[in-house]
């Protein structure tokens, strides 16, 4: 998964029963199918001192290269719009899926924005998301935060393992040929986001 938000904020991830240091950037880690993951992001743009606790729910895996996992991550993108909709208290749900050529919705994209488009009221966006291809995750944003006493068990869906990539680490991983042993050689890769992953949602209010 790779996860990001407007430029400036920052995320953390749910790590041992806590968030972790929020990190500026994007957050790529491998993640478990069918955990959920919650995030915690600040420093949102017109809206410091504010945060939102989106969940990331992984329902299916893609199948990249062995040795290339990072290299192909599943884009996960937290708007400024939608991070200022689950502040005004809007619940936000958004379905990532790999498109299906044959069914391709003809949206509009501009630069690396993850194209996307609205569902109609009263429809369920993993129902249509599954018509168009298969999905792959749910990014859900709402108003809610953790209790008083800070966040819970609960809340952090019990802190799921995840594996982090580092900014240090090339994103094609060193892979042990099964048949000659030896060492393959990587590079780190710049341009990863996919063309083929988009994504739909459905807001409403509390």
């Amino acid at each position: 998964m790779e996860i990001k938000g407007p430029p400036g904020s920052q995320i953390a991830t749910a790590e041992g029963g806590d968030f972790s240091e929020p990190q500026p950037g994007a957050l790529v880690a491998g993640m478990l199918i069918g955990a959920v993951y919650r995030l915690r992001v600040t420093n949102i743009p017109e809206q410091i001192g504010f945060e939102v606790f989106p969940t990331v729910e992984v329902i299916d895996r893609t199948y990249p290269p062995r040795g290339q996992e990072f290299r192909f991550p599943i884009p996960v993108e937290l708007t400024q719009e939608e991070l200022e909709m689950a502040l005004a208290g809007q619940f936000v749900t958004r379905v990532i899926y790999l498109e299906d050529p044959d069914n391709a919705v003809p949206v509009a994209r501009e630069g690396n924005e993850q194209a996307y488009f609205e569902v109609a009221d009263g429809d369920n966006p993993l129902d249509v998301a599954d018509t168009l291809g298969r999905p792959v995750a749910i990014l859900r944003l709402g108003a809610r935060v953790p209790g008083p006493e800070g966040p819970d068990a609960t809340f952090l869906y019990g802190c799921p393992p995840m594996v982090k990539w580092h900014a240090s680490q090339p994103r094609v991983m060193s892979v042990i040929n099964d048949d000659s042993q030896a060492s393959a050689q990587s590079k780190p890769i710049r341009d990863l986001t996919p063309t083929n992953r988009h994504s739909m949602r459905r807001s409403r209010r509390r």
